[in-house]
């Protein structure tokens, strides 16, 4: 029985071995924001497995990112509901492609964090100090993952961007990490993007930050882990609490 799970997991992962996926469009209190407009998206859908890697931040790097980039900055109302939506190429939705927005076999959390920033479209994103807005995890009692719920609404996740945060350009980073390879590091695959915001309004909260890299260790336990046997009771999300106003 568990010779044959093993196989069938490695068949699956073998399956889905180029199912990636790319946060490619924002959407304001509902009303998208453009296709590819505002964000910083590679070419390439592939993954980053190195948490100590610069590439972790914006993505970028071993992922060129897609030119021209956008020069767009995205104006948001602190408190504003906020959508990412994920595809698994540039193109967009595809409901002809099975790994659209990303494979179901990519199980996963999703997160949010955002940097304040002095230009939000600065080609340096080193040394930026980040604060978690959005997680979503694991619900072991049906079984299902934050990517489990992405792909249901159609590569969607809406969150809120905080109300009391202060008026200024940030990047908001958006984030998926799927865990089917997990079970020893290098194996989660991390992808993730950065959405270019002015935001409005607000207040004048200061946010406890972490750093990328540096937020992430190899050996945390929401980085390294085996999502097959023995079945999960609990899931602990990486990095640091959510803030809240």
């Amino acid at each position: 029985m568990r010779a044959s799970l093993v196989s069938a997991v490695l068949a699956t992962l073998a399956a889905s071995a180029s199912a990636h996926t790319i946060f490619q469009e924002f959407y304001v209190n509902g009303v998208s924001q453009g296709h590819l407009n505002g964000i910083r998206v590679p070419d390439y859908d592939g993954p980053i497995t190195d948490v100590n890697s610069n590439d972790v931040i914006c993505n970028g790097g071993i992922n060129p990112y897609h030119q021209p980039m956008s020069q767009t900055i995205i104006k948001v109302a602190a408190g504003s509901s906020v959508t990412t939506e994920w595809h698994h190429d540039l193109n967009g939705a595809n409901p002809s492609d099975s790994a659209d927005p990303i494979d179901s076999s990519h199980k996963g959390p999703v997160m949010v964090y955002m940097a304040k920033v002095t230009n939000a479209t600065q080609s340096n994103v080193t040394g930026l100090k980040w604060f978690k807005i959005y997680q979503d995890g694991y619900t072991p009692s049906t079984n299902t993952w934050a990517v489990d719920r992405l792909i249901a609404n159609k590569g969607k996740v809406t969150f809120n961007i905080p109300s009391c945060i202060p008026a200024g350009q940030y990047l908001l980073r958006a984030e998926i990490i799927a865990l089917h390879g997990a079970s020893s590091y290098p194996g989660a695959q991390l992808y993730m993007e950065c959405a270019q915001l002015q935001v409005t309004g607000g207040g004048s909260a200061s946010p406890a930050t972490v750093s990328f890299p540096g937020a992430y260790k190899g050996t945390d336990p929401g980085i390294t882990v085996n999502i097959y046997y023995p079945p999960l009771t609990s899931y602990t999300i990486p990095g640091p609490s959510v803030f809240t106003c």
